[in-house]
Formats: C-alpha cells, sequence, structure tokens
C-alpha cells in the first residue's frame, strides 16, 4: 500500500512540473517572450526553466492541443501566428458557443440556479480593470465568459470552453489596447439580463458583444505587427 502511495504521489508530482512548465510557456508566448513563429528550443528552455527535458516533452502536446504552439517532424514545436483564418476561426467559435450558453444561463437562473459565481468574475473584471493590467484583464475577461458557460450548465460546453478560454486569453491579451472599459460594461449589462432569466436579451447581448470586438480585433493586431 505504501509503494502504492509513493507512485501516486511520484505521478502527482510529475504531473504538477509539467503543468508548471505549461504554464510557463503558455505565460511566455502571450507576453511576448516566446515570438509568434519562433522556434521553442528544447536546451535552452531546460535551462531557463530549470527543469529536465521530460516535463518539456510533456508540455508540448498541451500547448498544441490549446493552441499555442505548431508542431513538425523537421522543426518541432513553433510558437503558432495569429493570422485572418486563426482570428475568424476564434469569433465563429466563439458565438457558436457562447452565445448559446448565455441564453442557457439566464435559463437555469430563471429556474432558481445561483448567479454568484458570475457576480464573482464580474467583481475580479472591475477590480483589474481600474488596475490597468493588460494581462490581468484578459485573465479577467476570460475568467467571465468561462463563468457564462458553467451557469449554462452543460458540460460538453464547458469543457469545448477550456481549450476555447486558452485561445482567447492569447487574443485577448494581444488586443488589450482595445476599450476596456467598454467591454466591462458590456459585462455588466450581459450579467444584468442573466440575473433576471431573461433568455433572449441574454442571447442577444452576449452576440453583440462578441460579435463588436472581431473588427478592432484585427486592427489591434495589425498595430502591433507595424
Amino acid at each position: 500500500m505504501a509503494t502504492q502511495e509513493r507512485e501516486l504521489v511520484e505521478v502527482a508530482q510529475k504531473d504538477s512540473l509539467a503543468r508548471q512548465v505549461y504554464l510557463a510557456l503558455r505565460e511566455g508566448i502571450i507576453l511576448g517572450t516566446y515570438p509568434q513563429g519562433s522556434r521553442l528550443i528544447e536546451q535552452r528552455l531546460a535551462e531557463e526553466l530549470e527543469v529536465s527535458r521530460v516535463p518539456l516533452r510533456e508540455a508540448v502536446p498541451q500547448l498544441e492541443m490549446h493552441g499555442f504552439v505548431e508542431t513538425s517532424p523537421r522543426r518541432g514545436a513553433v510558437v503558432a501566428t495569429w493570422d485572418a483564418k486563426r482570428v475568424n476561426d476564434l469569433f465563429d467559435l466563439r458565438l457558436s458557443l457562447e452565445v448559446g450558453a448565455a441564453r442557457y444561463a439566464a435559463a437555469r437562473v430563471a429556474a432558481g440556479a445561483s448567479t454568484e459565481p458570475l457576480d464573482a468574475a464580474l467583481q475580479l473584471a472591475q477590480d483589474v480593470v481600474h488596475e490597468g493590467d493588460p494581462y490581468k484583464i484578459a485573465e479577467a475577461s476570460t475568467r467571465y465568459h468561462e463563468a457564462i458557460v458553467q451557469l449554462a450548465g452543460n458540460d460538453l460546453m464547458a469543457t469545448l470552453m477550456r481549450s476555447v478560454s486558452e485561445r482567447a486569453l492569447w487574443l485577448f491579451y494581444l488586443t488589450s489596447q482595445l476599450d476596456a472599459d467598454e467591454a466591462f460594461n458590456d459585462h455588466v449589462h450581459l450579467t444584468d439580463a442573466i440575473r433576471s432569466g431573461n433568455e433572449r436579451l441574454a442571447e442577444a447581448l452576449a452576440y453583440t458583444h462578441i460579435e463588436h470586438d472581431r473588427i478592432p480585433s484585427f486592427t489591434a493586431l495589425r498595430s502591433r505587427e507595424g
């Protein structure tokens, strides 16, 4: 029994280290420490993060699954690049997923579900907007949208949203020069609609909020390139 417990602890520690490496690389990619289109050199990363190559090799498939890198036999892992198709794909998927989630969330609230997690996410968004830290704003916005999907009560939606959120976090940061106050006001109105159980209004506001940022996101990305 003791041997089995030790093995479980070792597995947990191994998973934890790989997760830490994943989070460190994810943040580095989002912040531009590892620029779009650049190769992730295994030996260099191992030295920077002070880890062996094993957790790095375990982290890379997770980075690829969530859209941060692309891999090939010849080049290894390369940081993904935001092009027009990638941006449109994300917005289209968010519309397909999050608009329906807002409607379902409002329906569940009307049936008695608590909005406490959504309220907490909205409060966090308000706090970080005042701080003005682009990364924290991106994280809080991502968490807010996740809270809506969680409130919708659909496990498959929630699973899909986890991968969407990883990509959205990156794009939210890259387009952080967009009006954070306006986005927060959208969140307030959307939250009010969900709290009131108004399915149609929640659905309409979610659609407008997401679609409103599509073209400005292209503009913001181009300004970063130029």
